[in-house]
């Protein structure tokens, strides 16, 4: 017999315990099922680490917006949570002066989407910032930052337990089936149940799709297509000389190998693109020498040996390699005409800084149905 539930959140990442935080705060009844061990062990956790300022992604795409109104949320929620977050800044470089146009473009693009306070900066002007730093022109991002992104998960956690969520780790959502009354599931785990849910948001991560698909009467032609960019990252041995973020312009499917600080001033470089089928989190040694070449382009003060491998993560995508870049998706009742039912489908970079926007929209949703 299947226990009857308000609300359930697949998936504890950062976006999943958001949109819990949000239910919970709205007054629903919620459980949040996660299959491993410990919260934000996937995406959320093995990523840059970055409050992202909106600088990139298409003017009034989903991306563009919720991270843009996720970046002022999230600023305003760490002050006030006392959440370890810095605004540091970044640098976009250009190293050859065909680039600069480049710039440009990226300052008016950035514009569309309501991030206006990009400044363009001469060789001279960046040098005094960053001595080490070779380029022949920058864009400046005050309002680009870094986060304690676990911190900011158990903040999540908290708030939303607070308001009566529940959190179930251990918990693998296996199947299910689309009810009359709500949607079933079926989850594993040490004790295998059944619940009924009146509300299922499908926050999986990398695993959303396969979620999707598992539910008897979901159609599957609503089931996108799933795609894997694996990043993998490499540490600095010994004290970065940058106190800003610094991004080289952009290139196919990612932002290049960018340096990127934690809160302790620590500097990690990365991520590449790797396009995998299969989820694999091991460090690829043989891509270092790229990553010495790609670095030293901005930095060639970068000395052999002063890279070690770092980590790396998985980014969803919805379309592959030889495909433009995709939105976020989020995949409600009027999409896929299952009462009750949203899906969070690519949920990839900038998904911890639009987090709360995300989640506002999701708790919108589910509201409304």
């Amino acid at each position: 017999m299947a226990e009857k539930i308000d609300c359930v959140v697949v998936g504890a990442g950062v976006v999943g315990l958001a949109c819990a935080r949000a239910l919970a705060l709205a007054g629903r009844e919620v459980v949040v099922l996660e299959a491993a061990g410990a919260i934000g062990t996937g995406t959320s956790s093995r990523n840059s680490e970055v409050i992202h300022a909106g600088i990139y992604y298409a003017p009034g795409s989903l991306k563009a917006v919720s991270c843009v109104n996720g970046r002022q949320l999230l600023y305003r929620y760490c002050t006030e949570h006392g959440v370890a977050h810095r605004r540091c800044g970044k640098l976009i470089v250009a190293t050859k002066a065909a680039q600069i146009a480049t710039l440009h473009s990226i300052q008016a693009h950035a514009a569309a989407n309501g991030v206006d306070d990009l400044r363009l900066l001469t060789a001279e002007e960046v040098h005094a910032l960053e001595p080490a730093l070779r380029c022949v022109a920058a864009l400046l991002s005050p309002s680009t930052g870094i986060i304690d992104s676990h911190a900011l998960m158990l903040s999540y956690q908290g708030e939303a337990e607070d308001h009566g969520a529940m959190l179930a780790l251990h918990s693998p959502v296996t199947g299910g089936a689309v009810q009359t009354g709500g949607i079933m599931l079926e989850v594993g785990g040490a004790e295998p149940m059944q619940l009924l849910a009146r509300t299922v948001v499908n926050s999986a991560g990398l695993y959303a799709q396969r979620v999707a698909a598992s539910l008897r009467g979901f159609p599957p032609d609503k089931v996108p297509g799933s795609y894997y960019a694996k990043g993998n990252y490499y540490s600095l041995n010994g004290r970065s000389p940058f106190s800003h973020l610094i991004y080289p312009v952009p290139e196919a499917a990612g932002l290049g190998v960018h340096l990127t600080l934690d809160l302790g001033g620590q500097a990690r470089f990365g991520p590449d693109v790797e396009w995998i089928t299969e989820l694999d989190y091991d460090v690829d040694l043989r891509r270092a020498d790229g990553f010495y070449r790609a670095i030293r382009d901005y930095w060639p003060g970068l000395r052999d040996g002063q890279l070690a491998p770092g980590y790396a993560g998985i980014r969803p995508k919805l379309g592959g390699a030889e495909k433009p870049a995709s939105d976020f998706m989020i995949q409600g009742p009027a999409e896929h005409g299952v009462p009750g039912l949203i899906n969070l489908f690519g949920i990839e970079s900038p998904g911890l800084t639009a987090s709360l926007a995300l989640a506002r929209l999701v708790a919108q949703t589910a509201l409304s149905t």
